[in-house]
């Protein structure tokens, strides 16, 4: 337990830094792809922005107790691991949620897109952080 607790905070820390970083970059790089978020369905009263920050802590947690469970199956060389965990991640429950999602919300297939290759590469990189730490 206490591999899964350390590995999910190391990758937490990493997904945080990184995905922020990432917003940033992106916001200010391609910005037509966040006009769609001018929508009141995304706008909150900032009363749960809380919870928005810790997504990467949760995600982590998750996909490390994920890892703990089913490492035993993805075999070969860390980053092959890595790569190979946040795959079988997406397909098994970012690709159903995005159907989901993109079926009964009236948001764009671009959005989605975004949201799944942007939860794709939050698990290469837990993946690849529990591949290098908890082998």
């Amino acid at each position: 337990m206490k591999k899964v607790l350390v590995s999910g905070l190391i990758a937490g820390i990493i997904l945080f830094i990184v995905s922020y970083g990432g917003l940033f970059l992106a916001i200010n790089f391609i910005p037509e792809l966040f006009i769609v978020y001018n929508n009141p369905l995304f706008n909150s009263d900032g009363s749960r922005d809380v919870l928005f920050y810790l997504h990467a802590f949760i995600i982590s947690f998750a996909l490390s107790w994920f890892w703990e469970r089913f490492k035993p199956l993805f075999e070969g060389p860390f980053a092959l691991r890595g790569l190979e965990f946040g795959c079988v991640y997406a397909i098994v429950a970012l690709l159903p949620v995005m159907w989901i999602t993109f079926s009964s919300l009236d948001i764009t297939i671009v959005m989605v897109l975004s949201w799944f290759f942007y939860g794709l590469f939050q698990a290469v990189v837990a993946g690849l952080v529990f591949a290098k730490i908890n082998p």
